[in-house]
Formats: C-alpha cells, sequence, structure tokens
C-alpha cells in the first residue's frame, strides 16, 4: 500500500476538531502569531488590552498542539539566542506599581501570590505573568466537547500525590481552598467502569519481528496490581518473544533469587545505585539481552528516561521485579533519587486527581485570588466551571493576571543590596512592556532566570543552568466510542517499541457535575505517552536530545502516528481510525518535568550545595520559585517553593 493511500486509509485527510491557537502565520521574532482572537488587538499600546480580553477567548478547548504551544516559547528562544532586543524596540512603560510581581502562573506562581496577600494584605497589588495563553502552567487542561457532552483530562500534571508526606503548608493551601483529596478520592475516584477491564502488550513489528497484541498481563503494567504469582509463564507463551527471553522474564519476575549473595544489604543497596536497571537484568541477572526491549519504556512515565538511565536501585523502590530474594529492607537508603527515596517513606494516601489533572487546583486558586473570575466556591464546581479569562487583567482588581506575556527582564532599581524596587520588562504582542514592584518572584523554569536576570552572581547562573527538564508528550485522543477497548477487554496497553509507548483510557472520575463515560457507546478520551529518549547517552543529554526533537517535530507527525498506531492496535477488534478519531490534542512538553538528581549521572553534593540550594538563593527583592527550585516535579513542592520565596522577601 502506498504512502498517499495509506493516509487516506487512517483519515489524515479527514476534517476532525483542530483548533490551534495559530491556525496562523509568524508575524515577527516576539512569537505572538494572528489568530482569530487577536485581529486588531496587535496594534495596541496598552498591555490590558489583548487577546484575553476578548469574550470568546477560552484556551481549555483549544486542540491540535498544546502544552508549550506555538506563541508561548519563541520570545524566550529569541532571549536566550540574544536576538530578541533587536527587533524589540524600547520598552513601553506602562506606569503599574505593585508589591509584587510574579513571573509564571504555574502552582508555584499562583501559591506565591496567595501567600503574600495572606501575609500582607487583602489589598496587595500583585501582577502575575505567564508566557502561555491559559493559567496553570503544566497544570493543563484540555477541555473536549464530543457528541453534546463534555469530557476533561489533563494536559500536564495529573495527580495531588507526592513522594513524601505534605507539609503543613502545602497541606494547609488545599485545606483553604476546600480540597481534601483522601476523602476526594473515596467519594469521586469511579472504580467500576473499568472493572472488567485489564492490561495488555502490544508487539510491533520493528521491534519484536511480528505485530500481536497479548491481553490478560499479569498485575498490569509492573507486575503489582493484583498477585501475578505463576501467570508469567501462560502470558509470555502467547507473546512473540524467544523462549529463552520468556524464560528469563519469568525468573525476574517471579523468582526469588539473591543475585549478589554474601554481601550486606548495605553494600548492595550502593552496587544497584551506581549501575542502571538494564545493566542489573543483564549483567547481574544474566537475563537475555533482548529482555531489555521488554521492560525498557517501563521507567518512561515517571523518569521520561528508559531503564539503560534508570539506577537499579530506585527501581527496586519503586517495584519492579527481579529483587525478590536480595533481602533488601524498605527502608530510606543513601543512593536513591527523590521519588524513590519517597516511595519506601512511610506517607499517608494522597492520590486523587481532578479530571482536569492539576489544573484544577490551578483554577481554584486563581479564583481565590481574581474575584469573579470564575464561579462557585468548591472544589466539586471548579471542574466544570467556566473561568471568565477577561475578568484575570481588570484595573479595578488588586491581583492582575496576565497571559501571553513572556518577561525578558527582572533587575533592581539601582543597587540590589539597597534598592527599594524591581522593574520587570515583558514581551506581549510584538512590544515590550516595563512594569515595577517592590519585589519579584521569579517562578519559572530555572534555565530561563541567567537570562532574565542578568545581574545575578556568576555561581548561581552556573547552578540555574544545571537541571535539563525532562521532555515529554501527553497525546489525547477524543473518540466517538471505546467500543474496541472494550471488546478486548482493555484499559490499558503498553506498547515499548512503538512512538507513544502506551495507550490508556482516561481515568474515571464523577464529581460534582461531571460525569464519566460509561457505556462503551459513548465518546471518551485516550492518553498516549511519548518520552522522545537518546538510549545510551546520560540522562542529561537524552533530554537535550529530546528538546530539540519535540521542538523541530510538527502536529501533523504526531498525528500520523497516532492514527497508525491506534489502527494497528485496536484494528483488530474493528476499530477504524477515519471514522472513530473525533480529535486530537498533543501537549508537548520540550521543557517538562523538573530535573530530579540521578545517582547514575550526578555527584553527590555536601549538604546545602546541590545546584537547586544554590540556584534558589534570594537576591536582594528577588526570589526563586518553581518546582526546578526544589529539584523535585511534584505539586507540593511548588506549592512549598512557593511559599519559602515569599517569606524570603518579607525577611528581606
Amino acid at each position: 500500500m502506498g504512502e498517499e493511500q495509506r493516509n487516506r486509509q487512517l483519515g489524515m485527510g479527514r476534517r476532525i476538531t483542530r483548533r490551534d491557537f495559530l491556525n496562523g502565520i509568524a508575524i515577527g521574532v516576539s512569537g505572538v502569531f494572528v489568530s482569530s482572537w487577536m485581529g486588531d488587538l496587535l496594534a495596541a499600546d496598552t498591555p490590558a488590552r489583548s487577546a484575553q480580553d476578548r469574550p470568546d477567548y477560552y484556551p481549555p478547548t483549544l486542540t491540535g498542539m498544546r502544552g508549550s504551544h506555538p506563541g508561548a516559547f519563541e520570545v524566550a528562544h529569541a532571549l536566550r539566542d540574544g536576538t530578541y532586543w533587536d527587533k524589540a524596540g524600547k520598552p513601553i512603560d506602562t506606569g503599574e506599581d505593585y508589591d509584587l510581581i510574579v513571573v509564571g502562573a504555574g502552582i508555584s506562581g499562583l501559591a506565591a501570590a496567595y501567600f503574600y496577600r495572606k501575609h500582607a494584605g487583602a489589598s496587595s497589588r500583585i501582577l502575575i505573568l505567564d508566557n502561555h495563553d491559559d493559567v496553570g502552567g503544566h497544570a493543563k487542561r484540555n477541555e473536549f466537547h464530543l457528541r453534546g457532552r463534555m469530557l476533561l483530562t489533563n494536559g500536564g500534571t495529573v495527580a495531588i500525590e507526592s513522594p513524601f508526606p505534605y507539609s503543613q503548608v502545602a497541606r494547609g493551601l488545599l485545606t483553604e481552598l476546600g480540597i481534601d483529596p483522601p476523602a476526594l478520592e473515596h467519594k469521586c475516584a469511579d472504580r467500576e467502569v473499568y472493572s472488567k477491564l485489564g492490561f495488555a502488550y502490544f508487539f510491533d513489528r520493528e521491534t519484536f519481528g511480528t505485530e500481536r497484541l497479548v491481553n490478560n498481563a499479569p498485575g498490569g503494567f509492573y507486575g503489582r496490581e493484583g498477585g501475578a504469582a505463576g501467570k508469567w509463564a501462560q502470558f509470555l507463551a502467547r507473546t512473540p518473544l524467544s523462549a529463552e527471553v520468556q524464560q528469563d522474564i519469568v525468573r525476574i519476575e517471579e523468582a526469588k533469587i539473591d543475585y549478589m549473595p554474601g554481601i550486606s544489604q548495605a553494600e548492595k543497596k550502593a552496587r544497584l545505585s551506581k549501575m542502571s536497571y538494564k545493566d542489573f537484568l543483564i549483567k547481574v541477572v544474566k537475563a537475555h539481552p533482548d529482555v531489555a526491549a521488554f521492560y525498557q519504556t517501563r521507567t518512561h512515565g515517571l523518569y521520561g528516561i528508559g531503564i539503560d538511565a534508570v539506577p537499579a536501585l530506585d527501581c527496586w523502590a519503586i517495584y519492579f521485579p527481579g529483587f525478590q530474594g536480595m533481602d533488601l529492607d524498605r527502608v530510606p537508603s543513601k543512593g536513591l533519587s527523590f521519588t524513590a527515596l519517597g516511595a519506601v517513606t512511610p506517607q499517608e494516601e494522597y492520590h486523587f486527581h481532578f479530571p482536569d489533572g492539576n489544573a484544577s487546583i490551578a483554577r481554584m486558586l486563581t479564583r481565590s485570588l481574581v474575584t469573579g473570575s470564575a464561579p462557585g466556591s468548591t472544589a466539586e464546581d471548579i471542574v466544570t466551571a467556566k473561568m471568565d479569562y477577561a475578568r484575570l487583567d481588570r484595573e479595578d482588581s488588586p491581583i492582575r493576571l496576565r497571559l501571553n506575556s513572556t518577561g525578558v527582564l527582572v533587575q533592581h532599581v539601582g543597587n540590589p543590596r539597597s534598592a527599594n524596587q524591581v522593574e520587570v520588562v515583558y514581551g506581549r504582542d510584538q512590544k515590550a512592556y516595563r512594569v515595577r514592584g517592590k519585589g519579584a518572584v521569579l517562578a519559572c523554569w530555572n534555565m530561563v532566570i541567567p537570562y532574565l536576570c542578568p545581574e545575578l552572581p556568576a555561581e548561581q547562573k552556573e547552578a540555574l543552568h544545571y537541571g535539563v527538564k525532562v521532555p515529554l508528550v501527553y497525546s489525547v485522543v477524543g473518540l466517538r466510542n471505546w467500543a474496541a477497548f472494550y471488546k478486548l477487554g482493555v484499559r490499558g496497553i503498553s506498547c515499548p517499541g512503538m512512538y507513544h509507548t502506551s495507550v490508556n483510557l482516561d481515568q474515571a472520575v464523577n464529581i460534582g457535575d461531571y460525569k464519566s463515560p460509561q457505556s462503551p457507546e459513548e465518546p471518551i478520551l485516550v492518553h498516549m505517552l511519548r518520552t522522545p529518549c537518546q538510549p545510551g547517552l546520560s540522562a542529561r543529554d537524552q533530554q537535550r536530545a529530546g528538546h530539540y526533537e519535540l521542538l523541530a517535530t510538527p502536529f501533523k507527525t504526531f498525528e500520523r502516528n497516532i492514527r497508525d498506531q491506534l489502527a494497528r492496535v485496536l484494528g483488530q477488534a474493528g476499530f477504524d481510525p477515519a471514522r472513530d478519531i473525533e480529535a486530537i490534542t498533543v501537549n508537548r512538553w520540550p521543557h517538562g518535568y523538573a530535573y530530579e538528581y540521578n545517582p547514575l549521572w550526578d555527584p553527590e553534593w555536601p549538604e546545602g550545595k546541590r545546584p537547586c540550594d544554590i540556584a534558589r538563593r534570594r537576591h536582594g527583592r528577588i526570589s526563586i520559585a518553581n518546582s526546578d527550585a526544589a529539584a523535585a516535579a511534584y505539586t507540593d513542592q511548588a506549592i512549598d517553593q512557593g511559599y519559602r520565596a515569599v517569606q524570603e522577601l518579607f525577611s528581606s
């Protein structure tokens, strides 16, 4: 079959819901593009008159390329490349003066504004700037309207859970917003709708030599979701894997063997922290090399890299197989990363997620900060509330939230040691604007801050550059129904050799007026995960390569791969991509998770000397927040860092 014929068969020419924010043409280095929202706004000299003030402005419903969408990153790239100021022109002084200016409207930045107002009073004047077209940063809301019903999912960070117990500060914020995770989990999580559906693996011909879907995977993807003992041989016998590989996987999954006999537990853990899980399987367990392909992508969702770059000790901590007979106590140990250390630390259950992920937390924070920005007052009603973006940046509001506005310069007005004000310049609609404030919180990515704040000390700039954020893609596909999944008896499919390494029905949550699909004949959202790894490189180099790949990949390429993969994986159950796909959103995050220190690749720093410790130091009236400041990609850490940054300003 020719390429053109295959494309038609996949439905590449079919009109689907694809309302990209851009749908237009680039108009300059600032990276802001013409769209149906902007039109006559580009000529405006006032920052208050822009796209978000239009009555039809509602970014959650946009499909196509989202996440770090076109228009969100070009200004920052021009600043990095030293070309921004050549074309930006002299900044327009807005005459605005604030108590606090926050750069970044993710959860950390919104939390910082919340804590500042709580400390300084309701009359505090705060400006929040963000380069994206929506609030929340990585807490991205994807809102679909398919066949007469609204479907929600996360386009980024999904759950409230954390490896460690929430701090008093982070827990207190959720409580003040009206969020009780254990109660919501008990009340709203729908465990029945998929109760008869299991998990499967899809073996693609390019990786495994033949094409085959094998369902009834023991214990789900990770072998610990409901006892798998004695079942692996039956499952593997239906796969295209060789007899030797099958035998080795059974041994890895079920045998209780001490692969490091005669040495102490401490020494075992020390060795495991300095070898990858892949090396553990191949060199220590002595499994066939082809075993690696079966396990390679298991760590993608949590670490953004494969088993070649994740320490074996971390994989033990998160319950990967092969360690059953090694007599390792599940206690916190030296050599574990942040996530893995939390996995062996006793903690409370904090697993609830809203239908749109942590976007609901960001929306609740916004509703609390900006009066009238969204109706309601509870964790239940925020889910279906429609945000009024035109209310976010009004002159009569003490707190203003300005979207599509990329910070390009933050500096003190005078000597940083004695200055009473900071000056912030941001790019918006092809112009640069200047505002002033008594202080600033930089709740943006660490890697941007050295370009944004050139007056920082050299050591701090170097530390800010150290972490390389983890790239990833959450693709969301709106389907006219999920009959094919039901016919196959699956809710999740691991595809270790394919473009997206997993395909899952969206998690079912019923909260307030929002109800998840119940019947296979109803429309549904499907999540697909891609992490652009480059096995064989160090973790940070894999992530750098992933940044370039994602930014260079057009939406059409993602769409083609999505359609082809779903056709191959679900085709035997009658799935037709040309008929059954209603909408596609690609949440592309070239700079996704905060970088966590990895014992395989990073040195062991003295207490207080990690790059994140140095990077987050207060500089005069400028403080630094975001999960990067904690080197931990979790919501509670983002909240804690926002709190710390605000407390530093009040203590100066």
